[in-house]
């Protein structure tokens, strides 16, 4: 029979182990621990709560996120292009190949769209709308038509939110969304951390004839301060294969096209 002090020191230990996988992972699941250590989701759970208190992780919906990455957190556009980088290339690959010459392609900002932005500059005869300031600049030399919606410019992200960037998108039409999120909950829907560019994000959904959310699977489970549209609102889903299985389900379930990277 283990003593307390035993039980202690396997439990410290296996949540030290789980810090170290939120480090190297971005992100953890109830389930996906549970399997690995061998023990109940309760446990798991109750490690994740000490974890939260002591402000070593934040606690999110069936999982956990790292601490700096709270709900109400806007990480600037450089600290967000280190994450998940290698994801982040291969769903830019896989939504140029949703582009024909000749359309119309909305990008909002974000780090994901930027890279579907330099794997669409080769294109002749395109048309890109953004409100990504980044965005304009880095295809600014190529053969693709930009159009910069205006607005107040997001110091963090380098967007234009506000009446300015809405006015101006009800004026267009566009063939296809690619829409870069903050958060995805499969129950909840999209969300961003920022208020406008939520209103934004809206009125560009509005305006397209498709929309395709391109996210890496670190964003799956989690929820940012303000919603954009619910999952079903959404044609397809561009990801990599971290998304956890329960969501890819309740996606499919949905009638969602996904396209996984």
């Amino acid at each position: 029979m283990r003593s307390a002090a035993g039980n202690n020191l396997l439990n410290e230990e296996r949540r030290r182990a789980i810090l170290e996988m939120l480090q190297r992972d971005g992100r953890v699941l109830v389930a996906d621990l549970a399997q690995q250590f061998q023990t109940s989701q309760v446990t798991i759970r109750k490690d994740l709560e000490i974890l939260h208190v002591r402000r070593l992780i934040h606690r999110t919906h069936g999982g956990a996120l790292p601490a700096r990455e709270g709900a109400l957190e806007d990480p600037t556009l450089r600290e967000k292009e280190k994450l998940h980088h290698e994801a982040k290339l291969r769903i830019a690959a896989a939504a140029a190949r949703l582009v024909a010459e000749g359309q119309v392609v909305i990008l909002d900002s974000g780090t994901t769209t930027t890279e579907i932005a330099r794997a669409l500059r080769n294109f002749q005869n395109l048309t890109i709308v953004t409100n990504a300031v980044n965005i304009a600049a880095e295809l600014a030399s190529s053969s693709v038509e930009v159009i910069l919606t205006g607005g107040t410019v997001r110091k963090n992200s380098f967007s234009l939110v506000g009446p300015i960037a809405e006015e101006a998108l009800h004026r267009l039409n566009a063939d296809i969304l690619f829409l870069g999120v903050d958060g995805f909950d499969v129950q909840y829907g999209l969300s961003t951390p920022n208020l406008q560019e939520a209103k934004v994000n809206r009125v560009m959904i509005e305006v397209a004839k498709r929309t395709v959310a391109t996210c890496d699977s670190s964003k799956f489970g989690r929820r940012s301060l303000s919603l954009i549209i619910p999952p079903s609102a959404l044609h397809r889903v561009i990801t990599d294969h971290g998304i956890p299985k329960s969501d890819l389900r309740a996606l499919k379930k949905m009638g969602i096209e996904l396209t996984l990277v």
